[in-house]
């Protein structure tokens, strides 16, 4: 069988070297098989907790694990699951986090998370099991290529053939995972390695030619980058997920301080700097905050720290921040001009590189003064003042999700750890939770898995308990679609002792599909309606409160608001096990402000016919009376396409 390149990198071993170990005459470490090599691997690299489901390809490895093992390991009931798990666990943490699943189906089933954790960078190894090297090629009983599969989706992936390399490539596949720009590696293991025998020894030394991730940047660029600050008049930090990735809350802030530049964040870079810092603008984009939209649109210095120019940011690409010069910060070189050219790239570690280029700032102002941003911030405060973020009651008598967000978010703890699943909940939780902390929030960024939030919050629970106490609980925010698409997860939840609390936003639709069909296709609701209780006279359909108790956890339903406030109350003094609340809330509410896919973010919609950044100072105030119709374009918008407040803010900054 001839090897992909990728296996040929990374994992086939060199010709004549197994022959080779078979010859060795000088034995030094432990005698042992390659399946007991890779638990004792993980041991060393100072894993603590596993998630994952077993099967026959990768049965050696699970008859290694017993009750001496050191790490904690938690069984899934989905291979998806088990990969998400271990995402929201590396999430919360900080930490490498590590799946093992079994080979074929098993394998293919957690590629969903594999590609999740690489486009949200997050650190993670998945061991696949593999059949054996005799049978590799010859479609034998759940034999998939999976580091074919996965060449496109991971940031690494190798196939192990001999047990001699299993401590080697764990040592790489950790540290390939956590370092740089992080992401998931694959280490698929054929039975051949498991069953092999091998000689332990730790430390390894690893083999990584050409692989040495930029962290620290060249002076030259971070003078640049200070020139550019010290001429502008409408800078923002525009902070991706990079930021929270490289643990850089302290320096954005210190940035910001320094500056006097305001923070927008992409949604996985929320609460990397608490909401009640006045500097904060809230998520910019699709969905997010008309003051942090407009203050990009009409910046003259855009800092892109660890964001990526996602098209759910930037809209029409092309009309994306059109007056502003561009500094860069990314550890992955490929990123920078990828989608949006810089004036100044910057290639490094968020963390370490904003460290660097604080001093030359700080240099620039004690010699030149600083800027006056006066005029952008009376800019920026009117837009925030006139148009912050709202919603309407449902007029159904049902709640307004947006509602039972704020009531979460008002009784929860400071500490708590937000994660939710893929919809229109998850824009809300975005916009209405207040995040006080970094590291607070988990979700499903830019693969949008839908089905991600359950075992995400299952892991996120695991890594709580293990390294904050349990003193962070957990919340997931959920809706009954993205819900059903791993709800068996309540068993592990139960079973494993992770007493998450789960609020499900049940409208009963695919909320966010049924947004677009009624904005732009008509309100033709073709395949989005889950139940609809009025025919079937039944509570739904699963009952939700029947399924949890089911599972063994607690199962709430709240329809009124009096309800829902003493469910929540109830939900946060449960502790042992899993709580779910059924909040019945209306399928009609929407997600606004938006801007319509491919459209310029000067279009940003606030609500139903009010564009503010068609407004000549950019801040019109909402109509008296206003009605919430359902057209984004609709007619009654006084605005003037053609206006611009930037002449006016220059005129008033030279005078």
């Amino acid at each position: 069988m001839s090897p992909t390149p990728l296996q040929a990198f990374s994992g086939v071993a060199k010709p004549g070297a197994s022959q080779h170990m078979h010859k060795r005459t000088i034995v030094d470490g432990e005698k042992m098989t390659g399946a007991q090599a890779l638990v004792r691997s993980l041991e060393d690299l100072g894993v603590k907790d596993v998630f994952g489901i077993p099967g026959g390809a990768i049965l050696p490895v699970y008859d290694a694990i017993d009750s001496n093992t050191k790490f904690r390991f938690v069984l899934a009931r989905h291979e998806q699951a088990a990969g998400h798990a271990a995402e929201g666990y590396a999430v919360a943490t900080g930490e490498v986090g590590v799946c093992i699943v079994t080979s074929g189906p098993g394998a293919t089933n957690v590629i969903t998370a594999i590609a999740d954790a690489n486009m949200d960078s997050v650190p993670m190894i998945v061991i696949t099991g593999q059949v054996g090297v005799d049978s590799i090629g010859t479609d034998a009983f759940q034999e998939a290529d999976i580091v074919g599969a996965t060449y496109p989706v991971a940031k690494h992936s190798y196939l192990v053939t001999n047990a001699q390399d299993i401590p080697r490539v764990l040592t790489e596949a950790h540290y390939i995972a956590r370092s740089g720009r992080p992401g998931p590696v694959v280490v698929d293991l054929t039975k051949t390695a498991q069953n092999g025998e091998m000689f332990y020894t730790w430390p390894q030394r690893m083999i990584l030619p050409g692989y040495n991730p930029t962290t620290e940047a060249h002076g030259r660029v971070l003078d640049d980058a200070a020139k550019l600050f010290q001429h502008a008049f409408r800078p923002v930090l525009y902070v991706g997920g990079g930021a929270v990735r490289s643990d850089a809350g302290e320096e954005i802030k210190a940035l910001s301080d320094l500056t006097g530049a305001p923070i927008v964040t992409t949604l996985p870079a929320r609460g990397i700097v608490p909401d009640d810092d006045p500097a904060v603008l809230g998520m910019l984009g699709m969905h997010g905050t008309i003051a942090a939209t407009g203050a990009v649109q009409r910046s003259d210095l855009l800092v892109a720290i660890g964001a990526r120019f996602d098209d759910r940011v930037t809209g029409k690409l092309e009309a994306f921040a059109p007056g502003a010069r561009v500094i860069h910060i990314d550890i992955d070189p490929a990123e920078i001009g990828k989608n949006r050219e810089p004036d100044v790239p910057i290639v490094g570690d968020v963390k370490t590189v904003i460290q660097a280029l604080l001093p030359r700032i700080e240099r620039a102002h004690a010699m030149h003064g600083k800027p006056n941003l006066t005029t952008w911030w009376n800019l920026i405060n009117k837009w925030r003042e006139k148009y912050p973020l709202t919603y309407q009651e449902s007029p159904d008598g049902t709640l307004a999700p947006q509602w039972v967000v704020e009531q979460l978010s008002a009784q929860a703890s400071p500490d708590t750890i937000w994660v939710s699943g893929v919809g229109q909940h998850q824009m809300w939780a975005t916009q209405f939770i207040t995040f006080h902390k970094p590291h607070q929030w988990i979700s499903s960024g830019g693969l949008g898995t839908m089905g991600f939030g359950l075992p995400a919050a299952i892991g996120a629970e695991v890594g709580s308990q293990r390294y904050f106490d349990g003193k962070k609980p957990v919340w997931l925010i959920d809706g009954d679609g993205s819900f059903q698409m791993t709800s068996e997860e309540l068993a592990a939840a139960f079973l494993e002792g992770t007493p998450v609390k789960i609020a499900l936003l049940n409208n009963s639709v695919y909320g966010m599909v049924r947004q677009w069909q009624t904005l732009f296709y008509n309100k033709h609701y073709s395949a989005t309606i889950l139940h609809e209780e009025e025919q079937t006279g039944l509570e739904g359909v699963p009952d939700f409160v029947k399924l949890a108790e089911a599972y063994g956890c607690v199962g709430l339903r709240a329809r009124t608001k009096e309800e829902a406030v003493e469910a929540i109350k109830q939900a946060n003094a449960i502790n042992d096990r899993p709580v779910l609340i059924d909040f019945r809330v209306w399928k009609d509410a929407m997600v606004w402000p938006m801007v319509a896919a491919g459209d310029s973010n000067d279009n940003v919609t606030y609500l139903p016919g009010i564009k503010p950044l068609h407004e000549a100072d950019g801040v019109d105030t909402v109509p008296a009376g206003t009605s919430f119709n359902t057209d984004p374009a609709g007619d009654d918008v006084d605005s003037d396409p053609e206006a611009d407040e930037e002449a006016a803010i220059i005129t008033e900054e030279q005078n």
